[in-house]
């Protein structure tokens, strides 16, 4: 489990295939010396398992479902991605509760400044639409965000000048693919109220 509040980033250094998925490594010295072997580490927001840390670097399996749902498989060498360790016991939480679990990926529409903010426009797979409410919690690349607004599939969020200079949306243009967590909370209570 996890915060969606993001403190480094890393960088690929490396995505070699294979049949059962991929093996990915991560720069990032400050993860690396705090994590061990079997450590859960959120990459863009999706819960991976280091299974070999260096100095500098670990490295996770992905699976081929998980390439397949998450836009880890569009990344290449000396890209950043957004980390974060799991939460422990007595940590702050700052932001939500994020699982890690990918439930789709959207496509940046537009990136524009609103004052000392800057807001960014995401399109989202229609099922995930009642998900969404003005002024409610979504994970994107695993960062804990607020809907500012809802439209037609697509929402808004306001950015702060720190998150974007503490998360990779600041090298994200139109077209981008995220990947997106909607709140755990409210898909519970659609399963124990929603229309069945």
């Amino acid at each position: 489990m996890f915060t969606g509040i993001i403190k480094h980033q890393g960088i690929i250094d490396g995505f070699e295939s294979s049949s059962d998925g991929a093996r990915i490594r991560i720069k990032c010295k400050e993860v690396a010396q705090v994590i061990e072997i079997g450590s859960s580490v959120a990459v863009n927001g999706v819960c991976l398992t280091a299974v070999e840390i260096g100095k500098d670097y670990f490295e996770a399996d992905v699976m081929l479902q998980t390439i397949k749902l998450t836009n880890l498989g569009e990344y290449q060498a000396g890209q950043s991605v957004n980390l974060e360790t799991s939460l422990r016991v007595g940590d702050e939480l700052g932001g939500h509760f994020v699982y890690g679990h990918v439930d789709g990926v959207g496509e940046v529409i537009s990136i524009s400044d609103d004052g000392d903010s800057t807001l960014v426009e995401i399109t989202y797979p229609p099922e995930l639409t009642k998900y969404f409410a003005p002024q409610g919690s979504v994970a994107i690349d695993g960062i804990s965000l607020t809907v500012a607004k809802l439209s037609n599939n697509s929402l808004t969020v306001s950015l702060i000048k720190e998150t974007m200079s503490f998360t990779n949306l600041s090298d994200r243009k139109s077209g981008d693919k995220v990947n997106l967590e909607v709140d755990m909370m409210i898909k519970y209570l659609d399963q124990l109220y929603g229309s069945k």
